[in-house]
């Protein structure tokens, strides 16, 4: 029985996915197969390299400041900013998420994701056709005729593809495609992990946070982040065998000064779920 873990993409909350995965490793539930969209892509990548789950999440409180350099007010500036330019391509481009993810996989003895042994499917989306592209190492037999598949690329460019938030960052060019956040298409690539065998999958996505009259600006880009991920996830998420909502108490996209907190969010709700729903029964 080959159990299979979807990550959505969430901005910053995306740590907590590694938070899941330290609460599974200390109940001893072996993930076979994994894949990730956008933060999700980078918590997944890790993983399959063979990182550890507390190891992932020093890794990102020591590069997540760097990367984004932003938080949620000069964020917003920059967004009025880059709308007020004629030639429209994002506040970063990208480039320090590749060559931190070729660094890091160089330190295991990689370089392309074909390298990688445990089955990984990353998904995004070249702007210039609209379509869906999957990264993975192994391409299946039952492949999805809408989607390209690619299985050789360098890690941190596949990374950075599907990593690349519209605004944010710029999109990522690959021969003649524009690659950007795999999340307008597959925010949480349930089906795409079934493909690669899984018997099983566990989908971890994030709540959508409650808005009133106190919420600010991010907390409304925030909500509508949210809507639109579960809304495309919807037929993936009626696919899984089983789906931990992760909690995160109005985190922004990029808000850096929650690190610890999101972590912690996803190891307490998986360890809430263990306890009170047995995960063998999906197993």
């Amino acid at each position: 029985m080959k159990l299979g873990l979807a990550l959505s993409g969430g901005g910053i909350r995306g740590i907590a996915h590694a938070g899941v995965l330290k609460a599974l490793e200390d109940n001893n539930i072996k993930i076979d197969i994994i894949g990730g969209t956008s933060s999700g892509s980078m918590i997944a990548t890790l993983y399959a390299m063979g990182y550890s789950p507390y190891y992932i999440y020093l890794l990102f409180k020591k590069y997540a400041i760097n990367i984004a350099k932003t938080n949620t007010f000069p964020f917003l500036l920059g967004i009025d900013k880059i709308f007020r330019k004629t030639n429209i391509t994002g506040m970063k481009s990208g480039e320090d998420i590749e060559i931190l993810y070729d660094n890091l996989a160089k330190r295991r003895g990689f370089n392309n994701i074909s390298e990688i042994d445990m089955p990984i499917v990353v998904p995004s989306v070249d702007l210039i056709q609209g379509k869906e592209y999957i990264f993975t190492n192994q391409i299946p037999n039952n492949t999805n005729p809408s989607i390209e598949y690619i299985d050789n690329i360098s890690i941190g460019k596949m990374v950075r593809a599907s990593s690349s938030f519209p605004a944010v960052f710029s999109p990522c060019n690959i021969q003649n495609c524009a690659f950007a956040d795999g999340g307008a298409l597959d925010n949480i690539p349930v089906e795409e992990v079934k493909r690669q065998g899984a018997d099983k999958v566990i989908a971890v996505k994030f709540n959508s946070e409650k808005i009133n009259n106190k919420s600010n600006m991010m907390d409304i880009a925030m909500k509508t982040i949210d809507i639109m991920g579960n809304k495309i996830s919807e037929n993936g998420l009626a696919k899984s065998d089983y789906v931990l909502n992760i909690y995160t108490d109005k985190v922004g996209l990029l808000d850096t000064n929650k690190l610890d907190k999101c972590f912690q969010y996803g190891y307490d709700c998986t360890i809430a779920k263990i306890e009170h729903l047995n995960f063998n029964e999906i197993l």
